[in-house]
């Protein structure tokens, strides 16, 4: 068969390459000049930034997805365990590593409460007990549709994953120190979360960061977008850059063809990696939409996110390579995301310094930096409030880190609420798509296939089992299964 797939992020390249191993010829349509979506890399003067993901997580997900072709990831990109994991920046200027050592981090959590590694090891044991039922049960299945809902697996999962829960009710069983509950939390906003509404089933982050550990690919997570291109090059997969499609063109309930700045694409077959909300209410009629505009107007949309990228002219040993801020009270910031939207008046962000552990990133002597944090979708932004916001974040990064950076600054890029927009068809700016509340998680997640026309499925970070790269790669060996499992293909 012919295939398109719409969007060259993680998803439409770990889906072109698994359609064209199975055989299909597969036209892969991206709107900007490059692979990656929002894992593009940006290139300036030396300095190589990752523009959006920075956590290498799970590597077991990579190396399942590189099986289908005989491949590991190793064959692709040099793999490091980062040690210190991450580092947490408390008030009054305290430093807390997070050790790739779970025997560090025990003694850790002793010094920070009484019983601290005995409660640490109780809470780790559930988190991982959660992440092996779910990857051995749920989370490479289809879920889309109601007769997913029936599916037995799922129901003996509820009761073992505490669905119902959420993780700052659980974090709060086993913990009573603040910085120990905030170790263990702040990892849910990479899931575009926040802890009181984001189910108790996603502890089993903590077992991803304290025992199977955070990685690094060498060359940064860009090497991750090289990989899937050169299976899709194998593949004999072709790549439309600098096409944006406009319109799915609809007959007999299936597309028959994409319309593009570029001229028209026929195909027997669409999978659409595009922000899902943009190509149901803006590339399809409204007879054909599953999930009109209507539909995402009630959604929790995860955050948007102020992005910086520094390059500076002199290096910085308070820093490591990945490092939470969290000098000021998360829970008003979580407010001014979720409940009061608004420019976050005293931000809790993450800072990722890759320079640190690989010197291909930055000139000799030079730090790579890039700064990310969560902002409500739909707000204002104009240069003003881009402006002020980046004195906000540098004066108060010059107080974390204990010296001035403004004059040391010799590239920057903002990247915010319009740039997603824009570059991405974000709905709102979103950063990522839809946060993993109850509702909006396995089955109430969005379909990957449509309902309204027989050949289009979609994969990435809006379908089940949602946001992140490896899983945007599990997403999308179920659209490639669903494929073959529809159209009988061996």
């Amino acid at each position: 068969m012919r295939i398109g797939v719409i969007g060259a992020g993680i998803g439409g390249l770990s889906a072109a390459a698994l359609l064209g191993k199975q055989g299909h010829e597969v036209i892969l349509v991206e709107k900007t000049d490059r692979p990656g979506g929002r894992a593009r890399v940006w290139e300036k003067d030396g300095f190589t930034f990752d523009m959006g993901p920075s956590w290498y997580l799970m590597p077991e997900i990579f190396d399942h997805y590189f099986e289908h072709f005989g491949r590991k990831a190793e064959d692709f990109y040099e793999l490091m365990r980062l040690n210190p994991s991450y580092r947490i920046f408390f008030p009054e200027r305290e430093i807390i590593d997070i050790s790739a050592n779970l025997e560090e981090n025990m003694e850790l959590f002793n010094q920070l409460e009484e019983n601290g590694a005995e409660k640490l090891r109780k809470y780790l044991d559930q988190a991982e007990e959660k992440y092996e039922y779910l990857l051995d049960g749920l989370m490479y299945e289809n879920l889309s549709g109601i007769l997913s809902m029936l599916n037995p697996k799922l129901w003996r999962a509820g009761w073992k994953l505490s669905i119902l829960s959420n993780i700052d009710d659980l974090v709060g069983k086993y913990f009573d120190d603040e910085r120990s509950k905030k170790i263990l939390e702040y990892s849910i906003v990479f899931l575009g979360g926040n802890p009181e509404n984001t189910p108790a089933l996603y502890s089993m982050i903590s077992h991803i960061d304290f025992n199977l550990g955070v990685w690094y690919p060498y060359g940064g997570i860009g090497k991750i977008v090289d990989a899937l291109v050169s299976l899709c090059e194998e593949y004999n997969v072709k790549f439309r850059y600098n096409t944006e499609v406009e319109h799915l063109r609809i007959e007999d309930k299936k597309v028959n063809k994409l319309i593009t700045n570029n001229g028209s694409i026929k195909g027997d077959l669409f999978v659409v990696n595009a922000d899902y909300p943009h190509a149901e209410i803006d590339l399809l009629e409204e007879s054909y939409q599953q999930y009109p505009e209507s539909y995402w107007e009630d959604k929790t949309i995860a955050p948007s996110a102020f992005v910086l990228y520094l390059g500076l002219d002199k290096k910085i040993d308070t820093l490591t390579h990945h490092n939470v801020i969290l000098d000021h009270d998360w829970v008003a910031h979580f407010n001014q995301i979720f409940d009061e939207p608004g420019w976050p008046d005293k931000p809790a962000y993450y800072l990722c310094c890759p320079s640190r552990k690989d010197d291909t990133v930055a000139p000799e002597g030079m730090e790579n930096i890039f700064v990310t944090v969560p902002i409500s979708p739909g707000l204002e932004d104009t240069p003003q409030h881009r402006e002020m916001y980046f004195n906000k974040i540098i004066s108060h990064m010059e107080k974390v880190i204990g010296e001035p950076i403004q004059d040391s600054i010799m590239v920057k890029r903002i990247f915010t609420l319009d740039d997603f927009a824009k570059a991405y068809n974000a709905y709102k700016g979103t950063a990522v798509g839809l946060t993993h509340t109850f509702s909006q998680s396995a089955f109430f997640r969005p379909r990957h296939d449509s309902k309204k026309v027989d050949n289009l499925y979609y994969t990435g970070q809006y379908t089940h089992p949602g946001i992140g790269v490896p899983m945007a790669l599990i997403s999308s060996e179920i659209v490639a299964d669903m494929i073959a499992d529809d159209y009988d293909i061996a």
